[in-house]
């Protein structure tokens, strides 16, 4: 007994000593955190008007940091924030992806291998859900600050494949709700209240002009860009441009700092097998972020 308890203790001292260590290491990292906000390229919304925009090589902290937290909110022309019961943000997602450095400007000139995207560590599909930031309307007021001495790595120069750039992409969905005859079915993005260009309130087709099962009543895929919520009759309102305004704070990477995973769940996943394989074939109509 007398052998055990010597372990306890000195096992509890080499654990005080180390907590005493980080601490020490990171007492004084806000010192060394930097922040920096920057604006999205803007869209015109009109009243009931859908936009969904993917802006690529967007503004980003440069070099091998650690990410701290990333926020943001939907704003105006002006830079002022824009009410929620006025223009809804479905979602934004910020998204990593290596872009050839000689990559042409031409996408007839394009190989399939000078592009491809760097999903999180979560579980679906290839290209759902592969995002590392991204929250919905919810997103407005809450913080994403990770504390020390974790952060989510960027920029690793090894994990660079050679003749490549690391590059960031927004992917943006707002729904003006201004005039909408039913706020809410319009946010739930309902097929029924989307206006084809042919003036016909009922989305029957995705994004790719591939038809929608009949059971599929509403969500992202009948909230197309351009589209138009159902407006109550006469309502007239101006057009504005909207922009994400985001902010991000990190740190320059170093040896002391722990990496985290950021994995993203959908609430909504049917799971399948195809023999031993498993098939996350998610939704996206209900997201939970977690960060390890």
């Amino acid at each position: 007994m007398k052998f055990i308890s010597i372990a306890i203790v000195l096992s509890f001292a080499i654990i005080l000593l180390l907590s005493r260590t980080s601490y020490s290491l990171f007492q004084n990292s806000k010192l060394h955190i930097k922040t920096a906000t920057f604006v999205s390229q803007s869209f015109e919304l009109g009243p009931g008007s859908i936009g969904s925009k993917t802006f690529f090589n967007v503004e980003f902290p440069q070099g091998h940091v650690g990410i701290k937290s990333f926020d943001a909110e939907l704003v105006d022309q002006e830079g002022n924030s824009i009410p929620s019961y006025e223009t809804y943000l479905h979602h934004w997602f910020a998204i990593k992806y290596f872009q050839n450095i000689t990559m042409s400007q031409d996408p007839k000139l394009q190989n399939p291998g000078d592009f491809s995207f760097q999903r999180n560590d979560g579980t679906c599909n290839a290209n759902i859900l592969p995002h590392y930031w991204g929250f919905g309307v919810e997103s407005r007021g809450t913080t994403s600050n990770i504390p020390d001495p974790f952060a989510i790595e960027q920029g690793n120069p090894t994990k660079i494949p050679q003749g490549f750039e690391e590059k960031w992409l927004l992917n943006i969905m707002v729904i003006d709700t201004r005039g909408a005859q039913d706020k809410k079915g319009c946010t739930e993005c309902r097929c029924d209240l989307m206006n084809l260009p042919n003036n016909f309130y009922n989305v029957t087709v995705d994004v790719h002009n591939q038809p929608l099962t009949t059971d599929y009543k509403g969500g992202i895929f009948c909230c197309q860009d351009n589209l138009q919520c159902k407006q109550i009759d006469g309502f007239q309102g101006p057009k504005r441009n909207v922009s994400l305004r985001y902010k991000i704070s990190w740190v320059d990477w170093n040896k002391p700092q722990i990496p985290v995973k950021v994995y993203i769940l959908d609430s909504t996943d049917r799971i399948t097998l195809n023999g031993s394989e498993i098939i996350h074939d998610c939704q996206v109509n209900m997201l939970l972020k977690i960060e390890l």
